[in-house]
């Protein structure tokens, strides 16, 4: 009874803050759900609310735990991944070779999952090149990078950090190493925690070793 849904702020004991704004003639105010993995409670109709919000892709994050339900997919624009080896080593992983990632989106119109429905989006700076060593964790992220870029969650269309311009094409949340040889911007090697820290915004978007097993 003393606990709040955080999405609303309002007690679970009380109604829902989304009584008035989600039409559900099927879940009353005062329904109060636990989700199953991670045991986090809200009332329904904030979960609706959220839901509603959102890609509607059939999956729900907990905004608690950001534990994932279904498989969350994202609002990449259509697009090429191509991937090259060659022998040249990276700073930090002189023991192996090169893996060379070639993202390539073109410009375009944002369709319904886009912020502008119907306008124009810019794509800049493709194609983009990213590296990873070609070693087996190195090779684990390849294949759970072609995962995410399946499930379109590598781009998305927003406002860029760097330049300010809206209705363009952005990375979205998962750090890709643009540079070979230097470290200075934080885009290069070496970086010994880098594909630590990559498998773990992968993970933040659904995208974990269980994947590459159901495949």
């Amino acid at each position: 009874p003393d606990e709040d849904c955080i999405i609303c702020m309002e007690k679970l004991s009380a109604a829902s803050g989304y009584s008035d704004v989600t039409d559900s003639k099927a879940i009353g105010p005062l329904a109060v759900g636990r989700l199953t993995k991670c045991s986090h409670a809200f009332h329904l109709l904030c979960l609706l609310a959220m839901y509603c919000n959102g890609n509607k892709d059939g999956s729900l994050q907990c905004p608690s735990c950001k534990t994932i339900y279904g498989e969350k997919t994202g609002t990449q624009p259509q697009g090429k991944m191509e991937v090259l080896r060659f022998q040249m080593s990276l700073p930090g992983h002189e023991d192996c070779g090169t893996i060379l990632i070639v993202y390539n989106i073109p410009h375009g119109i944002q369709g319904p999952e886009h912020p502008n429905p119907g306008k124009p989006f810019t794509a800049r700076g493709f194609p983009r090149q990213c590296y990873l060593p070609d070693n087996a964790q190195g090779r684990k992220v390849l294949e759970l990078l072609k995962v995410a870029w399946k499930r379109r969650l590598i781009f998305t269309v927003g406002t860029s950090s760097t330049t300010g311009e809206t209705d363009t094409v952005v990375w979205n949340e998962i750090h890709h190493k643009t540079e070979m040889d230097r470290n200075v911007t934080g885009h290069g090697y070496p970086d010994p925690n880098y594909l630590q820290n990559v498998l773990a915004e992968l993970a933040a978007q659904g995208v974990t070793e269980d994947c590459l097993e159901q495949q």
